[in-house]
């Protein structure tokens, strides 16, 4: 994984995620997912631009099963945006960076 993007897991997404004083992106992803691994470029983009000012990570759902479940994920790759513990958007699929960029921006 690149430089800026974290490792999320079961263990560490209640303090990483859910209680970050900063906006966070998630990238719920597996390995043998094609798609998501088309993602990966966009997400370490989206880390790098946004470094000290939201925290980006990936979960992988294979390994994490209990976050990946009570986040109701049925599809990867999804993405989810957190602010103050909540989710504030949601994407499902492939999606470009301005996509992430205009939420980001709008949540800073």
């Amino acid at each position: 994984m690149a430089e800026n993007v974290l490792e999320f897991t079961d263990a560490n997404f209640q303090s990483e995620v859910i209680e970050a004083s900063e906006p966070v992106l998630v990238d719920f992803w597996a390995p043998w997912c094609g798609p998501c691994k088309m993602m990966m470029p966009t997400i370490e983009e989206i880390a790098s631009d946004y470094s000290g000012r939201v925290r980006v990570g990936k979960l992988n759902t294979d390994e994490n099963p209990g976050v990946a479940s009570s986040n109701n994920i049925s599809a990867i790759p999804t993405v989810m945006l957190y602010k103050n513990g909540e989710v504030v958007e949601t994407f499902v699929g492939v999606t470009p960076k301005e996509r992430f960029s205009a939420s980001l921006d709008s949540q800073l």
